[in-house]
């Protein structure tokens, strides 16, 4: 579950928890590599994390993360290895499919969602550089950045930002001038935050508001926040979605939204992604963007993959949870009408965490040859106690699933939020999802985080 992919020329690697453990991450981290635009496949198991492969030290690992490192002609892998220790790790690559025994980004505190991105643009002045960003929940969620200048084989102390930031499933982005820009939850789940670094991670400056969260609460006791999924275009346009409810009367499902930024400063305001009519039941939620590095501004090209329910106000019984997608091709302005890609599912297939029923905590969608590919989880009826999940991409990419009916430019651009809009859910009681760092009764918010 929880797949991450990146693509660079034919290659696509994707990254993912294997194993799923109750308590927290799975058995390991596995790949699945594409070296023809995923045409086929080739997967296995990163060695040198857990007791379960490769000789690891680690009980359980999660929160895998791709970036290549084009200077260095380097894959790199971040995870979060869990156990008496937790540590950010770097696995190395030079092909995709041969993995060696990673190396500690950080062993300090108790990191958490980590995150990697590299400056791929050989004309920036900080071309080669990589970046990981974590928060740390023992820490009331404070957020911390570190940088390699190697290709991922040693890593730069541990930064904050300037004004110390806390937040949680921060997405560091590059943009062709080499600012780095990362969009971030903010600690209690009340703002989507962004904060940047101009001197290639030397220092990090204070966050922005790219804007509150209003958020439904996902039935059936499915875990999910409002993460964000953030990417690039060619031109270093920054494209944020999550999951918010401000268009719908009472806040009675989630639309997926989203703010762009040319400098990671000044954010547009959130427009809804058009993928139902605002007066429908159903809820949208997990959402994985991807943007084609090759296309930018009014002409960039974007595809976004989610899970969603055809009734929000379902039961952990009734729930059918679907996998589908919509693409634009000019920038976001317009879309193209939804289309299913699987489902559905019901939620007793999914394994069970601390915080509900679990299919992931974000999915990835990424271009290459200038189609869109996504990595998601689907899930099978168990067999007897055994469940069936697995990391599925689609044997042909998403554009090509598009029919003509289906490329109808629909536009949100008329539409306002309800006025007093406000999410429907209480206060979050825990930093972390998975229930181990309680935010102090004092400390007032308004949702829920995502832990692993």
């Amino acid at each position: 579950m929880e797949p991450d992919t990146f693509a660079f020329g034919s290659t696509i690697v994707s990254a993912f928890q294997v194993g799923r453990i109750f308590s927290g991450g799975g058995a390991d981290i596995g790949f699945a590599t594409s070296t023809n635009s995923g045409a086929t496949w080739t997967s296995g198991f990163l060695p040198g994390i857990t007791t379960f492969q490769g000789g690891g030290t680690s009980t359980a690992a999660s929160d895998a993360s791709v970036a290549f490192d084009a200077a260095h002609n380097v894959w790199i892998i971040s995870s979060l290895a869990l156990g008496t220790q937790f540590r950010v790790l770097a696995s190395r690559s030079s092909d995709g499919l041969s993995w060696q025994n990673p190396v500690t980004v950080t062993a300090a505190g108790s990191p958490d969602k980590d995150w990697i991105a590299c400056d791929n643009t050989a004309a920036s002045p900080f071309f080669g550089h990589c970046y990981v960003e974590w928060d740390d929940p023992s820490a009331n969620g404070l957020v911390w950045m570190s940088t390699s200048t190697d290709g991922g084989l040693t890593w730069g102390p541990a930064l904050n930002t300037a004004d110390s930031v806390q937040g949680i499933g921060g997405q560091p982005v590059v943009q062709p001038n080499g600012t780095v820009v990362v969009p971030i939850e903010d600690v209690f789940g009340s703002d989507m935050l962004a904060f940047t670094s101009t001197d290639g991670g030397a220092t990090w400056n204070s966050h922005v508001i790219i804007s509150n969260i209003i958020d439904h609460f996902v039935a059936g006791g499915l875990r999910t926040s409002a993460l964000p999924s953030a990417e690039v275009d060619g031109a270093g346009m920054v494209y944020v979605v999550w999951q918010d409810c401000r268009f719908r009367t009472a806040c009675s499902s989630n639309d997926l939204v989203m703010s762009t930024s040319t400098d990671g400063v000044t954010w547009t305001a959130p427009a809804r992604i058009p993928i139902d009519a605002i007066s429908s039941t159903a809820d949208h939620f997990i959402a994985g963007l991807g943007v084609d590095p090759a296309t930018s501004g009014p002409n960039a090209h974007l595809t976004l993959t989610y899970y969603w329910y055809s009734q929000a106000n379902c039961t952990f019984a009734t729930c059918a949870l679907n996998l589908g997608f919509v693409s634009s091709q000019d920038g976001g302005s317009t879309w193209s009408a939804a289309k299913m890609i699987a489902g559905p599912m019901s939620l007793a297939w999914l394994p069970d965490t601390f915080s509900g029923r679990m299919v992931a905590d974000y999915i990835s969608t990424s271009y290459s040859g200038g189609k869109p590919f996504a990595a998601f989880a689907l899930a099978r009826a168990n067999s007897a106690a055994v469940f069936n999940e697995a990391i599925y991409t689609t044997a042909q990419p998403l554009a090509s699933s598009v029919t003509s009916a289906q490329s109808l430019h629909l536009t949100s651009k008329t539409e306002k939020p309800v006025p007093n809009a406000k999410s429907d859910h209480g206060q979050r009681k825990f930093y972390d999802e998975d229930g181990e760092y309680p935010i102090p009764p004092r400390r007032k918010y308004l949702r829920r985080s995502a832990r692993r």
